[in-house]
């Protein structure tokens, strides 16, 4: 069967190792995951109440989430028209890239981000420029000079994934100024709810002035949303509109809508999230530390440790036999932030992985 010949250079996309797999691979009773920057405080007692009174499944859902457009759009501040939705932000990079690559374009990003930016822009046969960071950070100069008249798409995921690093306003700022009017600017906020940065930009204030901006947010990480899969773009209404043409008709379920209203309901649930994650931050920071060992500091859920390639294997492969699951970058290893008895246990364990040689 012949497919587009780039996927031949491509896999599927891998969430790493299931805790079953490695309970039989390693005959484990207890497996620990921190490997996907999931919530371990699942989700808002709001949003179970909600799905719980769901009456029907048999009914399509509402393809042009009314309900949750006025719900978002309050949240925020900004116009419905501003909104579109997706079934989480995989599925909308998806909606960008088909709705605006072609194989004469290209799109620029970090060579250290989400992996999805890169992936389809390689099924739309565009050309990929992806910019090395600079101590963890988006390089903003180096991503500027590499924009010409084909680039159609600019990525920053801010907070950064896997780093956790962030660009700030005064710098996101000065690159818009730089960026042509038809580059569109995409900031991926997936981790925004977990930011405490005093100079974070707060981006929903430039859309007026940069209509080449949009915004993706999500309910999959602070708001434990997950397995639901719902997440959203906020950009000028002229854009979102050219956008919904590649949208699916039904792609965010019933379920999935109820859940996001209730969960914007809760906001205490979420403040108390980002509070715990970030005390539970410190400890890390406090144990790298005392190890004398490199870390990002992070403004999301997880925090990067950079590594020798030699030394990312042992230590992922010996947090693996102990039944703790993270997540290996060609760069270093990612840990999520577990709850506070997970990340007490884990930091026992370090201190048996660790001298590692860096």
């Amino acid at each position: 069967m012949n497919v587009k010949p780039q996927l031949a250079t491509l896999k599927a996309y891998t969430p790493g190792k299931t805790t079953d797999e490695v309970k039989k691979e390693y005959q484990l009773e207890k497996i620990v995951k921190l490997a996907s920057n999931e919530n371990p405080y699942g989700c808002s007692p709001h949003v179970l109440k909600a799905i719980s009174k769901t009456e029907t499944l048999a009914i399509y859902p509402d393809g042009a989430a009314v309900k949750l457009k006025e719900a978002v759009a309050e949240h925020l501040g900004v116009d419905p028209a501003q909104l579109i939705f997706s079934s989480g932000l995989d599925e909308l990079i998806q909606i960008i890239s088909r709705a605006m690559l072609v194989p004469e374009s290209n799109t620029v990003m970090a060579s250290e981000t989400f992996s999805q930016y890169r992936h389809h822009a390689i099924i739309e046969n565009a050309e990929v420029r992806e910019i090395p960071l600079r101590d963890g950070r988006h390089d903003l100069t180096k991503m500027a000079a590499a924009i010409d008249e084909n680039t159609k798409i600019v990525w920053i995921c801010n907070p950064n994934n896997p780093t956790g690093t962030y660009v700030t306003k005064e710098e996101l700022v000065r690159f818009l100024n730089t960026v042509p009017k038809d580059v569109l600017v995409v900031m991926d906020e997936a981790y925004y709810e977990y930011v405490t940065a005093n100079d974070y930009p707060q981006t929903i204030s430039l859309l007026d002035q940069y209509n080449h901006l949009l915004i993706m947010r999500t309910f999959s990480k602070a708001y434990g949303l997950a397995g639901i899969r719902i997440g959203y773009g906020i950009a000028a209404p002229t854009l979102i509109n050219k956008l919904d043409v590649v949208r699916l008709p039904f792609n965010t379920s019933t379920l999935a809508q109820t859940a996001a209203i209730a969960a914007l309901e809760d906001p205490e649930f979420i403040e108390e999230c980002m509070i715990i994650n970030t005390n539970e931050l410190e400890k890390y920071y406090r144990f790298f530390d005392q190890q004398q060992m490199a870390y990002y500091r992070s403004q999301a859920n997880f925090i990067f440790i950079p590594l020798t390639k030699s030394s990312i294997e042992e230590m992922f492969q010996q947090l693996l036999e102990r039944g703790w699951i993270v997540r290996k970058f060609p760069q270093g290893i990612r840990i999520t932030i577990g709850t506070e008895q997970e990340n007490e246990e884990l930091l026992k364990i370090l201190k048996e992985v660790i001298p590692i040689k860096q």
